[in-house]
């Protein structure tokens, strides 16, 4: 197979350069013959953290479905999807070469009748260990906790278990070899996830300085899905009725979305992005979430990494380096100054075929 030529800036450095692929891999050495594909700013591929290929508002979908899902993805860019939970058996994508990367969390584990019906197991208190484990066995590697929801009882948000079954979880995933993440919107239930030893927290909404702290020194990342974040007053105006002071909450939250986020940043929390496709977002809107996140406040240089080289490595994924797999995508200008260029890519390169 003849070798493709791709040429120019090479994030993160940005030094001019030829990038070579040969049989799905990148190289740096001259390949005689070699086709000029594309010229541009040459971006490791994006990540979607947080991602529910294979979700609808409905629950589980057909195969055909996911696989427009994971095409929606990749035609924009997003090139290693970490799925958040989805109800839908997806290990079939690993097998699709012209399919993103995916890395699985499995279902969402969320208490019996306090959450979104037919998306995640719902369990009692008794049962979270084991359904942990067995999740930590069949993902990808991680998986994902509903830590707060609405309590019908109380009228408002409430973490869905108490400190000691959620740190037994998270000790059951860690000792199958997974990582842990917990959907938190709210404030109650992050001090006693955070001491546990999770890995990562979704939305943050209700993160303080002390927590910011002690993510900081336990490595724990945030993903603060901000498209997400902004659909607050909503759920404010859905509840109000019926749950005043969940919707006093929920305003309350979205009020100060903005200082936490930005105070994340400044305490040096590993920060990455991701959509929620699937969720609250249509599939496709990685670039979205990258510019609700610099709207916020977020430089916008740091929020590229975020997306791609940083969010990359976090996974365990290459980047743009002698031998990975080709993964990329080029620009005709660089995202980190010019992000609208997002939206219209050169040419996307998954495992070195041109896909887009």
């Amino acid at each position: 197979m003849s070798a493709a030529k791709f040429t120019g800036p090479v994030l993160p450095d940005g030094e001019s350069r030829d990038v070579y692929v040969r049989d799905g891999r990148i190289t740096f050495e001259p390949q005689p013959g070699a086709d000029v594909v594309a010229r541009g700013w040459i971006v490791p591929g994006l990540v979607d953290a947080h991602n529910h290929l294979g979700l609808e508002d409905h629950g589980a979908i057909s195969d055909a479905e996911v696989e427009a899902q994971a095409l929606a993805d990749r035609d924009t860019g997003a090139l290693l999807l970490r799925d958040c939970g989805s109800p839908t058996d997806t290990r079939w994508v690993h097998e699709r070469d012209d399919l993103p990367r995916l890395v699985r969390c499995g279902r969402h584990l969320a208490r019996t009748r306090r959450y979104i019906r037919n998306f995640g197991h719902e369990v009692e208190p008794e049962e979270l260990v084991a359904y942990a484990a067995e999740q930590a066995r069949s993902s990808d590697g991680w998986i994902k906790l509903v830590g707060d929801w609405i309590s019908r009882e109380a009228g408002d948000l409430t973490p869905s278990f108490d400190v000691v079954t959620f740190a037994a979880a998270i000790d059951a995933a860690h000792a199958e070899g997974a990582k842990v993440t917990a959907h938190c919107f709210g404030t109650d239930v992050l001090q006693g996830l955070l001491d546990a030893g999770i890995d990562c927290i979704e939305h943050g909404t209700g993160l303080g300085l002390d927590h910011l702290e002690q993510m900081v020194a336990g490595g724990v990342a945030l993903v603060p899905t901000v498209m997400q974040t902004a659909k607050f007053p909503q759920f404010a105006a859905d509840g109000r009725e019926k749950f005043p002071d969940y919707s006093a909450t929920m305003d309350e939250l979205f009020a100060r979305r903005r200082e936490t986020l930005l105070s994340a940043h400044e305490a040096g929390v590993d920060l990455f992005v991701g959509s929620d496709g699937g969720g609250v977002a249509r599939h496709g809107e990685l670039a979205g979430e990258i510019e609700a996140m610099v709207a916020m406040g977020l430089p916008q240089a740091d929020v590229i990494a975020a997306a791609s080289w940083k969010a990359r490595s976090w996974l365990g994924f290459t980047g743009i380096e002698e031998g990975a797999s080709a993964d990329f995508v080029v620009y005709d200008a660089d995202p980190r100054l010019d992000l609208s260029v997002l939206r219209r890519p050169v040419a996307v390169v998954l495992r070195g075929a041109v896909v887009a």
